[in-house]
């Protein structure tokens, strides 16, 4: 399953072309394309589907999102051990 994922910027790079950033979602950091959403700003929240940034998020909406995600397991099947590992090491396993 491909899910639409919300993540916070934690990094953009303006020299890529296409412009990309680094995406933090709970502890599991990705690049994605940012050219939807190409005004966002270092610490927004965006929804990202298939590596690409489609829109923006409040944070509310973002962590409450990744905690549902997370009750349900679809985090877990969506990134696999990688999000296990970073829950362990953020010390919230």
């Amino acid at each position: 399953m491909c899910l639409a994922v919300p993540g916070k910027v934690v990094a953009i790079d303006d020299t890529a072309d296409p412009l990309t950033g680094l995406i933090d979602f709970g502890g599991v950091q990705k690049q994605a394309c940012l050219e939807y959403v190409s005004d966002v700003r270092v610490g927004e929240y965006v929804i990202v589907h298939v590596g690409f940034a489609l829109q923006r998020l409040d944070e509310e909406s973002a962590l409450a999102s990744l905690k549902l995600f997370e009750e349900l397991g679809l985090l877990e099947e969506e990134f696999g051990d990688a999000w296990k590992q970073a829950e362990k090491e953020a010390g919230t396993a």
